[in-house]
């Protein structure tokens, strides 16, 4: 994606923040109006227009941020994770292979409605910790949800795995959730702890069975890792490719100096 392409995409998706009505705002200054969401319908989804008889019933622009609401709601991304976008993501000073990652996120979503049943439907952002991975992921996933209203699902790997596994009902229901759900972002996948992957027996097993399911579906999966695909090919070979086929065509893999990519240690190298 050209620089020319990602300004146009940025201006785009900045028009549509500044003109979308927040939920629960009221755009009157009336108080009976503020009593409702939508000052415009009265929280009917629709309005007459016209004199009677070419009256017409007139489907509400608020449906759209409500039907938003409701994907977010179910989505799983946090309050905080809610506010990352492709706007508050910096990229100055910042590493080519940074810049790179970014066009590649901004991209992917921009492209996803005209790929997302295809083979290479997904995306990867792989390596460096701190380097913006989730940050990119999320924001495709917020616009994915906000801008586009396609169901998204968050799973952070370690997180979701120890509140699940002593819970098998819960377990069931969340992979049925996972394997079918639109669009799947798994956060942070066999996160290593001490330097080696959190990657049990029954953790492949687990995402074996949802990624070999969206695989066999042509359902889009969004991943961030800090392994490599040759490494995350090591924990399962058979997992390992089938993320590699899915996401090759949106696949950056961040490897180089930590001081440099890592931004939570910037300005370490000048101590």
């Amino acid at each position: 994606m050209t620089s020319r392409n990602i300004a146009e995409v940025l201006e785009k998706l900045r028009r549509k923040t500044m003109n979308q009505s927040p939920a629960g705002e009221s755009v009157g200054s009336d108080q009976t109006e503020k009593a409702y969401e939508c000052s415009k319908c009265q929280d009917q989804l629709g309005y007459i227009q016209g004199e009677w008889p070419n009256e017409v019933w007139v489907r509400c622009s608020c449906v759209e941020w409500r039907h938003a609401r409701r994907l977010m709601k179910s989505s799983d991304i946090t309050e905080e994770f809610k506010k990352l976008s492709f706007l508050n993501f910096n990229t100055d000073g910042k590493a080519q292979v940074i810049k790179d990652a970014y066009a590649c996120a901004l991209a992917y979503y921009q492209d996803f409605e005209s790929i997302k049943k295809e083979r290479q439907n997904s995306i990867a952002l792989l390596g460096q910790p701190g380097a913006g991975k989730t940050h990119l992921l999320t924001a495709v996933a917020n616009n994915l949800i906000n801008e586009v209203h396609v169901p998204v699902l968050y799973f952070p790997f370690v997180e979701g795995f120890n509140d699940l596994k002593d819970d098998f009902d819960k377990l069931e229901e969340k992979l049925e959730r996972m394997k079918k759900v639109d669009v799947l972002f798994i956060d942070d996948l066999f996160k290593p702890a001490k330097g080696k992957p959190r990657a049990t027996e029954w953790n492949v097993e687990q995402m074996y069975a949802v990624i070999n399911h969206r695989y066999l579906n042509h359902k889009p999966i969004m991943i961030s890792s800090e392994l490599t695909v040759d490494e995350l090919c090591n924990i399962d070979e058979a997992l390992g490719t089938r993320i590699y086929q899915m996401c090759q065509d949106f696949l950056v893999v961040i490897k180089g100096d930590r001081k440099v990519l890592n931004h939570r240690l910037e300005g370490l190298a000048n101590v």
